[in-house]
């Protein structure tokens, strides 16, 4: 590519009435503005754009002023650090000054507001991360992020060590990245610096490793990213719980979601590579800070026990009663991605991989039975209140759930005192 590019054309975005009016606020009497980054990178990718950030020589007081004499909404999400938010018809555009690093330690760094784009640039961490466009969609490159573009290279700019000091987040963002992105092998420099450098992950916090592996599994393919990931050792700082367990189902699970038309689903790769163990999945929980469904869901999927592949329909209704429907989908897609794994060479696996896909789809029309006796009925029959309730009330349930759950409600009310002294 050359460095007269243009993404007019391409990118409906850029047409936004708000964007093009904010543009131009920011860039009066010799002021100036881009449109920078994500939203130039996937344009020229050709991939969606999500979010649209905005670069500019005014300082943050004067960014907030402009824009709030065009007529948007100001937010200072980040003003400490030269970023606001302009929101302008429901759309959200992040506007940042344009900055110089002053000092860093790896976790955050002290700026100072500038006018010089190649500074900006410099400073920040890809190449392909690094591209500017007018208004009118002229390409502005500095760095050679398009030719990286062009080869689908994910290169650090500048010295890669240095730009993993100032924010040793970017050592995941490497592998995040060039599970997007990239093709092929990691830029050889690059994953150097990632490998001698990885201890700098234990600096950061839980939440921002977590946020940028979770983003990582998210991607269409992030196989080759993890393989890459682990013979640099970048994978057993950040996850060691995937060292010994492996990450080789990660390829076989893609293959599935390819060929079954899966959602890519972050979490379920994650317990792709992870011992399906309790106290492993708490330890996980607590390091990585998972949100609570996040937590609950791999707690789930851990104790839950995937039924033998043969079972039949009716004795599977009875183990989804009292399971986690999320924790046995995710048991049971793991197992078939293992069994399509070995069914090439194997026809025990292939017929399992069969049985595991009729256990899916029963899965998904299933629905929970309700329990017709309720405490009330057993309050009723002239039993006390107390714990007694709800172990009377769970023994006919399990004789109800022995029956495929045919004991219809008048005989399970009549069987009721046969419990009398015995919960």
């Amino acid at each position: 590519m050359s460095s007269t590019v243009s993404i007019a054309g391409k990118a409906d975005w850029l047409e936004d009435p708000s964007l093009q009016r904010l543009l131009s606020a920011l860039a009066a009497d010799g002021e100036a503005a881009r449109i920078v980054g994500g939203a130039v990178r996937n344009t020229l990718l050709g991939q969606e754009v999500s979010d649209i950030d905005i670069a500019t020589t005014c300082p943050p007081g004067e960014t907030s002023r402009r824009a709030a004499v065009a007529g948007f909404k100001v937010v200072p999400t980040g003003i400490d650090h030269g970023t606001i938010t302009v929101v302008a018809d429901g759309k959200a555009f992040e506007v940042t000054t344009l900055r110089a690093d002053l000092e860093t330690d790896g976790r955050h760094a002290e700026v100072a507001y500038g006018r010089d784009w190649h500074a900006d640039a410099s400073r920040r961490d890809f190449t392909i991360n690094a591209l500017y466009a007018d208004a009118d969609g002229t390409v502005v490159d500095l760095v050679g992020g398009l030719a990286d573009i062009e080869s689908r290279t994910l290169r650090f700019i500048g010295d890669p060590e240095q730009r993993i000091r100032e924010d040793y987040l970017r050592i995941l963002r490497f592998f995040r990245f060039f599970a997007w992105y990239g093709r092929g092998r990691p830029e050889s420099e690059g994953l150097k610096a990632c490998a001698r450098m990885k201890d700098g992950l234990t600096r950061l916090s839980a939440e921002r490793i977590w946020t940028e592996l979770k983003k990582l599994l998210s991607a269409p393919d992030p196989s080759r990213a993890l393989l890459w990931m682990r013979q640099a050792g970048v994978l057993t700082v950040a996850l060691p719980e995937s060292e010994k367990w492996g990450i080789d189902t990660i390829h076989a699970l893609v293959k599935a979601e390819q060929d079954l038309k899966w959602e890519a689903d972050a979490l379920l790769r994650l317990e792709s590579i992870i011992p399906p163990q309790p106290d492993r999945i708490a330890d996980i929980a607590e390091k990585l800070k998972l949100s609570n469904s996040e937590r609950g869901r791999l707690e789930a999927w851990a104790a839950t026990t995937s039924p033998q592949p043969d079972i039949s329909e009716p004795a599977f209704a009875k183990i989804l009663y009292r399971c986690d429907k999320q924790g046995m989908r995710d048991r049971l897609r793991l197992a078939l991605v293992t069994a399509r794994a070995g069914a090439l060479n194997d026809d025990a696996a292939m017929m399992r991989a069969g049985y595991l896909s009729k256990l899916l789809d029963y899965l998904e029309i299933y629905e929970k039975p309700i329990f017709p006796i309720s405490g009330g009925d057993i309050v009723a029959a002239g039993f006390k209140k107390g714990p007694e309730i709800g172990a009377v009330q769970r023994a006919l349930e399990d004789e109800w759930i022995r029956s495929g759950f045919t004991l219809e409600r008048d005989k399970l009310l009549n069987k009721i005192p046969e419990y009398a002294g015995k919960a």
